[in-house]
């Protein structure tokens, strides 16, 4: 029987073998053996619970920080649509749907006068990519904001998780990897939207200068370093110390402009880029002793 075939009746859209290279930034990877799109959370719990066990099934977001492979994702490949995407206020609190962009929470924070979310507008993404891996930028993260979450186990029960129990560190989460997060709930703190709008719009300036944000990238590609073995180096520090500026691997290449963003130059390959990221890794080891662990992730089988 086909993998369809074992899957149950939605509401939303399921087809066979779609290509996700389209979706993602960096424009690359393999199909998804299976590719369903839900249509709201009970369409999603449906599926879960009707599901087969032993069949894989993989979030994908807007990958901004994902890289698929080039042999494809095996089992179902989930995104969630516009019926997860939708963004609300309640005095100082933000209710957003995990398919919601990070930059429109932060527009819908601001318009609505709560502070606290500006730095959203500086991350690629969306808010379930947000609460996957505790997202941050200049010195602000998820985890200082967060209040709550609604996320669905592997077999469709619905559980609502505070703060404490998403088990944050730096870019991680100590959750449960196979928890599928549907909304979340944000706490900020009033103030005039003029000024959150003008903070927002200093953060957005910040990234534009120092990020090829108009390349196909995927993001930060590593995580900063311990500071005890970097010197308190960033990534992007070490990797510069190395020589990794401007690395070039088949279609794939280390910026010139930020050199811990990988860019595909216009034909890469997931095998190029992941190749790319592994080189520059044991660069950085041999020459500044510094281990690199990678922010990007990466899903899939080779090709």
């Amino acid at each position: 029987m086909s993998l369809l075939g074992r899957l149950p009746q939605v509401r939303g859209k399921l087809s066979a073998n779609v290509q996700l290279a389209p979706y993602t930034w960096l424009r690359v990877g393999g199909p998804a053996e299976a590719f369903f799109i839900p249509k709201d959370e009970a369409d999603l719990a449906h599926f879960l619970s009707s599901t087969p066990t032993d069949i894989p099934i993989q979030i994908l977001g807007v990958a901004s920080n994902t890289l698929v492979r080039d042999g494809g994702v095996k089992g179902v490949t989930i995104r969630l649509g516009p019926g997860f995407a939708k963004i609300s206020t309640n005095g100082t609190r933000v209710i957003a749907g995990t398919a919601a962009l990070d930059n429109k929470v932060a527009k819908m924070a601001a318009k609505a006068g709560i502070a606290g979310l500006e730095f959203y507008a500086g991350i690629p993404g969306t808010i379930g990519g947000a609460l996957r891996m505790n997202a941050g930028c200049y010195g602000s993260e998820t985890k200082d904001v967060l209040k709550s979450v609604v996320a669905l186990d592997r077999r469709g029960r619905r559980q609502i998780m505070d703060l404490e129990e998403m088990q944050y560190s730096y870019r991680h989460s100590g959750a449960a990897s196979d928890l599928i997060y549907t909304e979340a709930v944000f706490e900020g703190q009033k103030d005039k939207p003029g000024a959150i709008k003008g903070r927002m719009a200093n953060i957005t300036s910040r990234r534009e200068e120092s990020q090829p944000i108009r390349e196909k990238t995927g993001g930060s590609t590593f995580k900063n370093p311990d500071p005890d073995q970097s010197g308190g180096r960033g990534a992007w520090q070490v990797i510069d110390a190395a020589g990794g500026r401007g690395l070039k691997i088949g279609g794939a290449q280390m910026s010139e402009k930020h050199c811990n963003f990988m860019i595909n130059t216009g034909d890469a390959t997931a095998h190029d880029l992941e190749t790319l990221g592994e080189t520059i890794r044991a660069m950085v080891k041999k020459s500044e002793y510094v281990d690199l662990d990678w922010e990007v992730k990466r899903i899939g089988e080779p090709s």
